[in-house]
């Protein structure tokens, strides 16, 4: 028999009935993934449950950036069922997704607290992890291609370095919808953009031969070979996974014995950083990213800044003597 649950009090109802309404507009409107949604309905219904607990008869027209400081000093104390404190980041995100509910509101005429007036809190600064020339070509020489698994996993690294897909939108992809002729593809990515997104040769080379040594006829591009095949669905049930992909990038990372402990996304800055070495511009590379804002692509400023610098002392009458 299934435990009874806490009655909703009359404010926690309106405030849910809100928070339904918001991540209705998230995919209707703004095109949001599943997995953004589910992020939101998370850390907003954290903060619905503690605000209805320390203020019963809370409304969101009420909020004060009081309110909003004892729900912060909240999440620096919340533990996990680990006995884990959340991580600087974890917090911001909860601060991200109260912002964006309180824009939404605002955009619908609720009078409610400014969300420009909740600072977000800083985090730790993370350095960016990518591999040079020499570690990408250990790690993508580090399958055994003589077997079936050892060629997708090998398609799979190439694919990654190749076109800078984030993991997400590589483990969606059907054999169908990748041209290896014109060596090009389109994908939708983060906020339902959509891109094109182009192989190298060597990459439509691997993915070429991985698909001529499978023997069956499903739809995914990467499926696992492990387990009992279920052919139900044209295999979708069959897909790789996010999550297999990680450990698929782990291994060979660490059978390369790379100095840096890279990720599916390691290999899309190393992608990134691969074009600007090479003289790519940076809005271009924004494009191909599928970035929405150049800001984010400036990440990369790492590589750039290095590039002047050399344009400079090449072309500054003041560096001819040297």
């Amino acid at each position: 028999m299934a435990a009874k649950t806490k009655k909703q009090t009359k404010s926690e109802k309106r405030l849910v009935h809100q928070l339904v309404d918001f991540l209705n507009y998230l995919a209707v409107e703004r095109n949001c993934s599943p997995l953004t949604r589910r992020n939101y309905r998370h850390y907003l219904t954290r903060f619905i449950k503690f605000m209805v607990k320390r203020y019963p008869s809370f409304k969101i027209e009420q909020l004060t950036l009081g309110q909003v400081g004892d729900y912060r000093l909240f999440l620096a104390k919340l533990t996990t069922k680990d006995g884990l404190t959340l991580s600087r980041v974890t917090q911001s995100y909860h601060i991200i997704g109260l912002r964006s509910f309180l824009k939404y509101l605002i955009k619908r005429d609720v009078v409610t607290l400014a969300p420009e007036k909740i600072e977000l809190p800083k985090t730790e600064s993370h350095s960016l992890k990518f591999l040079d020339e020499e570690q990408v070509e250990r790690l993508l020489a580090s399958p055994s291609v003589s077997t079936l698994s050892g060629l997708r996993d090998k398609a799979i690294l190439e694919t990654l370095f190749s076109t800078g897909l984030r993991v997400s939108e590589m483990v969606r992809l059907n054999r169908e919808e990748i041209n290896l002729k014109r060596r090009e593809f389109g994908v939708v990515g983060k906020g339902g953009r959509p891109r094109v997104v182009f192989l190298s040769n060597q990459a439509a080379d691997w993915l070429k031969k991985y698909l001529n040594k499978r023997e069956d006829d499903w739809e995914p591009l990467f499926v696992r070979l492990s387990g009992k095949a279920d052919e139900t669905s044209q295999g979708n049930k069959m897909r790789l996974t996010v999550r297999s992909v990680q450990r698929i990038v782990k291994k060979y990372a660490n059978r390369a014995r790379l100095p840096v402990k890279i990720t599916p996304h390691g290999l899309r800055h190393s992608y990134a950083t691969d074009l600007l070495r090479g003289g790519a511009d940076i809005r271009a590379v924004q494009e191909m990213l599928g970035h929405k804002n150049i800001a984010t692509t400036q990440i990369y400023t790492h590589v750039t800044d290095r590039q002047l610098k050399q344009i400079y002392q090449r072309a500054h009458s003041g560096n001819k003597g040297e």
